[in-house]
This record gives structure tokens, sequence and C-alpha cells, in this order.
């Protein structure tokens, strides 16, 4: 007898950390830091408008003419980020993850924000099925 595949919503991170889109990229990088967190969906009264990453602040903290104190974190989100509903299933969306390389995804229900799920889950996840359904 084979198991279910889950949903996403069984191994995402509930109630993720955000940042509005008129904060500024040092305020987005303080909270990555305090957090230990790598990517921060961006609100616009909230409404999810986009993606950073931790890897976006530090590419254009590498340029001298941009100030992370004063550059906007809308100046630099990924617009459109990957999104899926809660009850979308796992194996889809790691595939899709590792075949665009994409770190995150943004889990929504009913058009708010609920999750996030990034390649550290997905390890998590994988990492459970062996456990549970592999040994």
């Amino acid at each position: 007898m084979t198991k279910p595949i889950p949903q996403i919503n069984k191994f995402m991170t509930t109630s993720p950390h955000t940042i509005g889109s008129d904060q500024t990229l040092e305020q987005a990088k303080k909270i990555m830091h305090e957090f230990s967190i790598r990517h921060l969906p961006v609100l616009n009264a909230g409404k999810i408008v986009g993606i950073i990453s931790e890897k976006d602040i530090n590419f254009l903290s590498s340029f001298k003419e941009i100030d992370l104190q004063k550059e906007k974190v809308e100046q630099a989100m990924t617009l459109d980020p990957f999104m899926v509903n809660a009850d979308t299933l796992l194996d889809g969306i790691c595939m899709e993850m590792a075949e665009k390389k994409i770190g995150s995804v943004l889990v929504k229900d009913n058009n708010k924000l609920v999750g996030i799920f990034t390649w550290i889950d997905a390890l998590r996840a994988m990492n459970e099925l062996f456990q549970t359904r592999l040994k």
C-alpha cells in the first residue's frame, strides 16, 4: 500500500517574517540576520507584492553607490514570486524548485500569506519521509 504525497502545508514554515515594500534594505538585512532566515516575503497594505533574499541584498551591497540605509525593498525585490496554495502536493513543488533553481515558495490560503517553503524545508521534508516511509 502506498501512502499519499503530503501537501506543502505539512512542511512549510508557518507565519513567516515579512517586510513592507517601503522599508529599507538595511531593515530587511537586520530581520534576516536576527531570525537567521534568507528570504522575506514583501507586503504592501497586507498584499504579497514580492520577495527579497539575502543573496539579493548581498549583491546590491557590493555596489558602493548603493546605500542599504536609503534604498527601499521595493526597488530590489523580485516581483511575482512563486506562490502556491497550501494544499499543493509536495512532489510537484520540489521538482519545480529544482528545475527552476527556486530558493523559496510563498504559500497562500484565500490569497493570504500563510507560509514559506524553502529548500531547507524541503530537506527536512525529505528527511522525515526517509525516516517514516523508507525505514
